[in-house]
């Protein structure tokens, strides 16, 4: 792992900050390096309101969309609400679906089937909405590259509105409207919604027009929060309003679909990394396993006994879904192994069996294992699919755009994508992915990054502090959990291995006589050899509260040590 400590802000800065919000200077450092160096600007961080949020008209083609949909529902027409099968997709579809089924009834969903329609607006899904009358389709977490099959529609008499924030083309689709904050003409202040955030911008502006306010629209902010932890994009400023009144909705009053997923994992409490760690899996597990629409069904569904036997069913998508990323898992590792020779710059594997709906999950895995831009390929119908993960700091996006000649088509962010090619054109994509990687990655970036936010001592570590570190929640992108450092330590003697195989390290430090505190290293236990006989060593970690038989204690997770 790669140590880097992140500059240390201005002492004169650190201290004006501490004095305006009466916080030690190590709170104030924290805050300065996330862009906080005001009073005012600390308290919109640390007391989100629900009137920071935008005015939703501030979007380009808005105002065309509200009229659209307005005109749909005077004049009576059927409204396709269209998804992507992901959570991002299937919770915005479900929002903006009961959103609009409060006030009117010819509503109707649709997610694309993932092995048979593959990701995004498709033909199949057109030609269902000409079969059926719809003449309005709104799209969401999809259809900004969908060029061809939004003309396609138009040929039927079959409008589009496009909810996407999604990287689009050149070219935008000849749609009635393009809702993307990433749009180029686009002056939105904050273009790091997520799909269901631009669907929730377009129910905020719909609304508003019928003299509803935000505190109306509270309860569809679970199906937001869940879409932001779930779709890992930055928590940062209007997404960290959305996250932190999203996950009260969730802790407090969830909709019968998250309470039955709630009510399976006995747990009382949920934080975002618990929403996109064991919400976000088994909403996924529908689109993966089965189909996306269990998901809508069960995010969508009133009766309490009802989403019950929906999150049951779920359930088992999710316990499937396990059993295969595994399996598959293993394979794709020793294919890397069986070929290390081929090893450069990326890990890229295929195999026809492997099962579509797990192969994103896979390459994350072998990401987290080797540590390079990963490609997972399997056979989907006559082409291949894949999907591509990368390592922190390098566009994989980017990097498939230098391999356009290969690909039939591909979509994504900076950190994944998915893509289709012609398995004829496997090896050459294959070594132009190489190609390219290696001409343009900083080999630094190859090696695991620890961002450190600073050097403390032990005796710094105190529940006051335990207490502001919890105010700084949700984390995530762009506000991620503090990681410090503490050198000179040393363990108390009582050092071991723990769990099965001992892989996990237990531990408690001292510092110049202050401690002990206790300590967990997750999968370090092949470090003990390190620190025993009182050997002093540093780590990285971050300071959490272990619940043991009632008492409650900070202890330290460590993230790595030397």
């Amino acid at each position: 792992m790669r140590w880097t400590i992140k500059p240390k802000p201005e002492e004169d800065k650190i201290k004006a900050l501490a004095k305006a919000l009466n916080v030690e200077k190590l709170v104030a450092q924290l805050l300065l390096q996330r862009g906080i160096s005001t009073y005012e600007e600390a308290k919109y961080f640390f007391r989100p309101q629900l009137e920071h949020l935008h005015d939703p008209f501030l979007m380009k083609d808005m105002d065309i969309a509200v009229a659209r949909i307005e005109k749909a529902i005077v004049d009576g027409e059927n409204i396709l609400v269209f998804g992507d099968y992901d959570v991002d997709g299937t919770t915005a579809v479900a929002l903006l679906s009961s959103y609009l089924l409060t006030y009117y009834p010819n509503v109707a969903t649709y997610i694309p089937d993932r092995y048979a329609e593959g990701y995004g607006v498709s033909y199949k899904g057109i030609d269902f909405a000409e079969d059926n009358g719809f003449s309005l389709i709104i799209a969401l977490d999809c259809g900004v590259k969908a060029i061809e099959k939004v003309a396609y529609a138009k040929e039927k008499n079959i409008d589009f509105i496009i909810c996407d924030h999604h990287r689009p083309g050149d070219v935008l689709p000849d749609a009635v409207a393009v809702l993307d904050p990433k749009r180029s003409d686009c002056t939105y202040p904050y273009d790091e919604l997520c799909g269901c955030g631009v669907g929730f911008k377009l129910i905020q502006a719909l609304g508003s027009r019928k003299g509803e306010t935000i505190h109306d629209l509270i309860p569809y902010l679970d199906l937001v929060a869940t879409a932001i932890g779930a779709d890992i994009v930055p928590i940062t400023g209007e997404n960290r309003v959305l996250a932190y009144f999203g996950l009260q909705v969730i802790n407090e009053n969830p909709r019968a679909g998250f309470k039955a997923i709630i009510n399976q994992i006995k747990k009382t409490v949920l934080t975002i990394t618990d929403v996109v760690f064991i919400i976000a899996p088994r909403i996924n597990a529908a689109g993966r396993m089965e189909h996306g629409q269990y998901a809508v069904n069960l995010l969508t569904e009133k009766d309490a006994n009802q989403a019950q036997k929906f999150a049951a069913e779920i359930e088992k998508f999710n316990i499937d879904r396990r059993g295969l990323d595994q399996e598959i898992t293993i394979e794709a590792l020793n294919q890397i192994t069986e070929n290390k020779e081929e090893q450069g710059f990326t890990s890229v594997v295929y195999k026809d069996s492997w099962h579509k709906g797990v192969i994103g999950i896979v390459a994350s895995r072998l990401t987290e294992t080797y540590y390079r831009p990963t490609l997972v390929f399997t056979k989907s119908g006559d082409k291949l699919a894949a999907s591509a993960r990368s390592v922190k700091g390098f566009d994989v996006y980017n990097a498939l755009e230098g391999c356009a000649d290969y690909i039939e088509q591909f979509g994504g962010h900076k950190y994944a994508a998915g893509l289709t090619l012609l398995e004829e054109q496997y090896n050459n994509f294959k070594a132009q992915f190489e190609k390219v990687v290696a001409e343009t990655i900083d080999p630094n970036l190859l090696i695991p990054e620890i961002t450190v936010d600073m050097i403390i001592e032990l005796k710094d570590i105190t529940p006051k502090l335990m207490r502001i570190i919890n105010q700084f929640a949700p984390f995530g992108p762009g506000n991620m959990t503090p990681v410090f450092m503490a050198e000179k330590i040393s363990d108390s003697g009582y050092a071991k291995g723990v769990g099965e195989d001992e892989k996990h390290l237990k531990c408690a430090v001292t510092q110049n006589d202050y401690g002990p505190i206790g300590c967990i290293g997750f999968n370090l236990g092949d470090k003990l050899p390190l620190i025993t006989s009182r050997k002093p060593f540093s780590a990285v970690f971050t300071i959490d509260e272990n619940e043991w038989q009632g008492n409650v204690s900070l202890q330290l997770k460590i993230k790595d040590l030397r």
